[in-house]
């Protein structure tokens, strides 16, 4: 007589480790994301004559400036300089948070496509 109902080899238990493993997962990546926020990132630009300092919430919190890149007759490569160094900070933050998150969904790349985190 055929069994009705269910999957074979007791997919209902499966089921429920599967949903214990996307929240532990769900918990993981909050308590990354949190750590990241914490976290500054700081990059440099002009051989370190502008500094520039980031949160992990991609806020700058700090711009530094060595006193012989203050030309007041070259205003514009003050800009660059700072644009270029923001710019590198963000993409250290970036990194970290695309690092974090290669490791928590690592073994999950054959899902169909992934998640679009």
């Amino acid at each position: 007589m055929a069994r009705r109902g269910g999957f074979p080899g007791g997919m209902p238990g499966n089921m429920n480790n599967l949903m214990k493993q996307a929240q532990k997962m769900q918990k993981q990546m909050e308590e990354n994301q949190k750590a990241l926020e914490e976290k500054e990132f700081t990059a440099a630009a002009g051989g370190g004559a502008v500094e520039v300092t980031v949160s992990g919430k991609k806020v700058v919190t700090a711009v530094k400036l060595s006193e012989e890149v203050v030309d007041p007759d070259d205003i514009e490569m003050l800009e660059d300089l700072i644009v270029a160094a923001t710019n590198e900070a963000l993409r250290k933050v970036e990194e970290e948070a695309s690092a974090t998150m290669s490791k928590l969904t690592g073994g999950l790349g054959g899902l169909g496509g992934g998640f679009g985190f």
